[in-house]
């Protein structure tokens, strides 16, 4: 691109959001010398980004639809667990095509102290990779790679805190006032103890309260996560403005979708919960402009772990955007309610209030991620059934722990609280279907049983509104990894169970026709390859449920541009019949290609179809 293109290029973008931006910055700041050298600095970015990506820039304006097609499918890891190091996960691309993903999330790859990373949330420096992992120059052949293979790459950007390692907190602990000003600091308990009152507990048990006091220092820091976690003070533009340098210096090595840490958490107000603040939406508001005016092909992912009503504000409005997509968090806690329960009302109820949202906001779609599952159902409908949340949450933990309902799962809690009877839960997608037990129990019946649900759960995932998102490992049926507790760094915690390292060997086993790993990864790529081939799998197809009159059947339909189809799961170890009525014309199921009526659907135990309107 020649210099009075880009040149010309960059100006347009900038007008186009400079009223808008400048407007939000000195309502929050009014600091007319620090949005000078913010606009200083975004030019400069746009100036070093590589040809390429400007190139890819331009392409994704004219098609700003792009990652709402059909075709994309995700898949998260830590990149020492699945391949070593940035090298190793190079040397994997062609198995990630074989998969069909199209978009990797690199789990936290930054640099954090060891023993005090929270998972490598507990970032020491935003311009560093992990020794271990490789460094700034192998990220950017990865994603150049990557690219070339037209795979998109995500990264995590937290931006609510910092790791006690990380130079500013260093010469804030020196004393230096500029230094301690980016932080939290109080020098008694006094403010520190208001705060207490109004603010939740993240972690209660493991790490109770939302301060820390630094017995060297005589002052007390926030600490909303961990200890080691000091909390970013945005209303310090100097924090602001640093952050969002970080974000662009990462954006110029290729990255494609930033996912926002924590996003809910980043602005603290005395006297409030401080959680979903209204100057939280305004800084997501600048960071969506100023990425739309430096590096216009990045996405930005919200990751909210909150219910539906707090969850869906961080989209934004059409016309003043902020978050591209969002994890449906909801939705996949509720998933696994529905598998203990064998009840989908609750699910479809919250799919219902999915899909009566605006076709342009894009869910991440999932079954298991990195985290634990915290059960932050709709209570509320629950309690019309009688069912109360604290008697629930223990039947939930109980039953993918393998105690109680008939439950084949197998996992460990997360998190605890004696106090509450609060508890999260920690396992594999695999260990929760069944396939640990079975193996370990060498039950072959069990095994097709296991192996049948966790396909049934992944076509389900799949038929949803959104992009679907993979751990890595799923695609194989791998399951927990207890070898976690021998690590001392990682035994405190459970999460560790379901972070295994990627086995390699058995994902060789997708070669051999009878192995569980082959049959679980060839039912998944035949899915995968009918979403990408059936254009009704866009993010903005029309999307609804359809009652079955059984509890224990789903029936999800989709329509876009002539093109329907109705998909049926059967979450009960039961044969069920989904009662039905569709009598618009002819149907073919498209697993089999044999031609079926929607009409009184006989479907076997954790089976499930998807039928094609012909």
């Amino acid at each position: 691109m020649k210099a009075d293109t880009a040149k010309k290029i960059y100006k347009e973008r900038f007008e186009r959001h400079f009223d808008e931006l400048r407007w939000l910055y000195m309502e929050l700041y009014d600091n007319s010398s620090m949005f000078a050298e913010l606009c200083d600095k975004m030019e400069g970015f746009y100036k070093e980004r590589g040809k390429d990506l400007k190139a890819l820039d331009e392409k994704r304006e004219k098609q700003p639809d792009w990652y709402k097609q059909n075709d994309m499918l995700g898949m998260m890891f830590y990149i020492d667990n699945f391949a070593g190091n940035m090298k190793g996960v190079k040397s994997k691309l062609d198995y990630i095509e074989k998969c069909n993903v199209n978009y990797i999330h690199l789990m936290p790859f930054l640099e954090t102290p060891k023993g005090r990373s929270d998972g490598g949330y507990a970032v020491s420096d935003f311009r560093k990779v992990q020794e271990n992992l490789g460094t700034m120059e192998d990220l950017e052949k990865l994603t150049d790679a990557c690219h070339k293979k037209g795979i998109n790459v995500c990264m995590d950007f937290v931006m609510n805190h910092t790791s006690e390692d990380h130079e500013w907190a260093k010469k804030a602990r020196q004393g230096d006032g500029e230094y301690m000003s980016r932080y939290f600091f109080f020098d008694n308990s006094y403010i520190p103890s208001l705060y207490e009152k109004t603010v939740p507990q993240v972690f209660p048990t493991t790490a109770p309260g939302n301060f820390t006091y630094l017995q060297e220092e005589g002052h007390f820091v926030m600490t909303t996560f961990y200890p080691y976690q000091w909390d970013l003070n945005y209303k310090n533009p100097r924090v602001f403005n640093e952050m969002m340098y970080n974000f662009l210096y990462l954006a110029n090595k290729g990255i494609d979708i930033i996912r926002i840490d924590a996003v809910p958490y980043i602005w603290k107000e005395l006297n409030t919960s401080c959680r979903n603040l209204s100057q939280v939406h305004t800084i997501v508001r600048m960071m969506r402009m100023i990425g739309e005016i430096v590096c216009p092909g990045i996405l930005l992912l919200g990751e909210v772990v909150m219910e539906p009503e707090k969850v869906v504000p961080y989209f934004g409005t059409v016309e003043k955007p902020e978050c591209h997509m969002l994890y449906n968090v909801t939705t996949m806690a509720t998933t696994w309610h529905t598998v203990a329960t064998r009840d989908v009302r609750l699910l479809k109820k919250q799919l219902d209030i999915v899909n009566s949202l605006p076709k342009d906001y894009v869910f991440l779609n999932y079954l298991r991620c990195h985290d634990d599952i915290g059960w932050g159902l709709d209570y509320g409908t629950l309690m019309t059934e009688g069912i109360g949340e604290r008697s629930h949450k223990k039947y939930l933990n109980d039953y993918f722990q393998g105690y109680d309902g008939n439950s084949n799962s197998r996992g460990e809690l997360y998190n605890a609280d004696p106090v509450t009877g609060d508890a999260r839960f920690c396992g594999t997608t695999a260990s929760m279907c069944g396939v640990e037990k079975a193996g370990f129990e060498n039950d072959e019946a069990a095994m097709e049983k296991a192996i049948q649900m966790d396909v049934m759960l992944h076509a389900y995932m799949f038929m949803q509104s959104g992009i679907p998102v993979l751990y890595s490992g799923d695609e194989i049926g791998q399951v927990n990894d207890y070898t976690y507790k021998e690590d001392p760094d990682k035994a405190p915690d459970s999460r560790y169970i379901h972070r295994g390292a990627m086995n390699w060997e058995l994902a060789g086993n997708i070669s051999k026709k009878d192995t569980v790993e082959a049959k679980i990864f060839h039912s998944l790529e035949q899915l995968e390859q009918l979403r990408k081939k059936e254009k009704v799998f866009v993010s903005n197809a029309d999307t609804w449920t359809i009652e079955t009159w059984d509890n224990s059947v789903l029936c999800m339909g989709r329509y876009f541009e002539g093109e329907k189809i109705i998909g049926l799961f059967n979450f009960s170890e039961h044969d069920k019949t989904a009662w039905i009525n569709e009598t618009d014309g002819d149907y073919v199921e498209l697993i089999s290609g044999k031609e079926m009526k929607p009409i009184g659907v006989n479907i076997p135990a954790y089976g499930f179809y998807y039928l094609k309107k012909k």
